[in-house]
């Protein structure tokens, strides 16, 4: 596997508002303090304002931003402003997710594939272009160039059996103490191979709102230790649903010609997240839910959010596809 053409400590430039609320966010951190803060009350809790400005206060706890002094990572000011957004955010997905605290149900729900409700993987797969693979990729940078950081914040909010048991999974993240095998030094080599700039950060301003909403939610509940529930939840979805799709995305990979990189990229998730799904549901799931049985519908909240925000996600790359354009910004 080739090294990563990146400097791996390189911090990424402020992204270009997408509105008030980004702007005044991402004029703070460079200095420019002006009018308070707009309020969020008005706001589209999905649409690019309110999810940039989540993702940029966000990302001042993971790689920061160039120009941007460190410091500015616990501006009680700008704090106070990622609470409202996270509120507007919390509580939209509370009212657009039917909620309750049946877990069996959840889980077995994930590990049924719906026949007749095509995604993205089965689109690529059958019919879809290169460019579309390009762009796809483009929007999932947004999460897989830090991939497994935003569930290592949970670690330190969980206990016993399911601390140990996540811990498992993780280091398989982190490629099992090799750093050219750590999954987001993987998905950059696909980047690469697929002609994509790889620096972390570098492709914010083309990604969609509805793809910074699913990160942000991992950060927001990472974060959190009333969310730690939901946290592992959202976990849970990704490495209970990702080896069906991401073996479409081998077959895609093989069809479309992209090459060893990206083929690898996938099916090492068809292979890993095979066994991670075991270690998710025996001994992380069911262990926490033994400690801490009234942290299920937390658990519920989570994989429902998820599935809320994936299939916003889906609709909106698809449904520009299928009219024939960009699904990039």
């Amino acid at each position: 596997m080739p090294e990563s053409a990146h400097a791996p400590s390189a911090r990424p430039p402020l992204p270009t508002p997408r509105g008030p609320i980004s702007a005044a966010v991402i004029d703070f951190c460079t200095g420019r303090i002006g009018d308070p803060f707009p309020t969020s009350g008005e706001v589209d809790p999905y649409g690019d304002d309110l999810q940039l400005a989540l993702h940029v206060c966000y990302e001042l706890h993971y790689r920061g931003f160039d120009g941007v002094p460190e410091e500015m990572e616990w501006h009680h000011e700008l704090l106070g402003v990622r609470l409202e957004l996270e509120s507007t955010f919390l509580t939209a997905l509370r009212r657009d997710v039917p909620g309750g605290d049946d877990l069996e149900a959840e889980i077995g729900a994930l590990l049924t594939e719906r026949v007749g409700e095509p995604g993205i993987s089965h689109h690529l797969a059958e019919r879809g272009t290169l460019g579309q693979m390009r762009e796809y990729v483009t929007h999932r940078s947004a999460y897989h160039l830090k991939e497994a950081d935003p569930q290592l914040l949970v670690i330190s909010r969980l206990d016993g059996p399911a601390k140990a048991g996540l811990m498992t999974v993780q280091h398989d993240e982190y490629g099992a103490g090799r750093a050219e095998q750590m999954h987001s030094e993987l998905f950059a080599a696909m980047m690469r191979e697929l002609g994509l700039c790889d620096h972390y950060g570098h492709h914010l301003d083309e990604v969609s709102a509805a793809a910074l909403a699913e990160v942000n939610l991992m950060s927001l509940c990472g974060m959190r230790r009333e969310l730690r529930g939901a946290a592992v939840g959202l976990f849970a979805v990704i490495e209970l649903t990702s080896s069906p799709g991401s073996a479409r995305l081998v077959r895609a990979a093989r069809r479309l010609g992209c090459g060893p990189a990206t083929e690898h990229y996938y099916a090492e998730h068809v292979e890993a997240d095979a066994v991670h799904e075991q270690v998710l549901r025996r001994e992380v799931i069911a262990p926490l839910v033994r400690a801490e049985p009234e942290l299920a519908g937390g658990l519920v909240f989570g994989i429902q959010a998820s599935g809320l925000l994936g299939g916003r996600f889906s609709d909106e790359i698809l449904g520009a596809w299928s009219a024939g354009r960009s699904s990039l910004r």
